[in-house]
């Protein structure tokens, strides 16, 4: 079975979470610290995506918007046949 990361991209990983222990980790746009783990373990794969290395490609915020949407859509449906 093929590796799904490179142990370069998972060395950026590593040098994110490092840098967010030390507290000098920021955001792109705000430049604010990150503080969450799950951010930071983002921002070093997308660091590792820039340099070219293996990384699988970003989840679609496509399907998610979706079941919200029809999650919405299902509960007023239900309201309106209560009524």
């Amino acid at each position: 079975m093929a590796r799904r990361y490179s142990k370069k991209a998972s060395t950026d990983v590593g040098r994110a979470m490092k840098k967010r222990k030390t507290g000098t980790l920021k955001s792109g746009r705000s430049g604010r610290k990150v503080k969450s783990r799950k951010q930071a373990i983002a921002i070093g794969l997308s660091e590792a995506r820039a340099k070219g290395k293996k990384v699988p490609k970003k989840a679609s915020k496509k399907r998610k918007t979706s079941k919200k949407k029809t999650a919405k859509k299902s509960k007023r449906k239900a309201k309106k046949s209560r009524r």
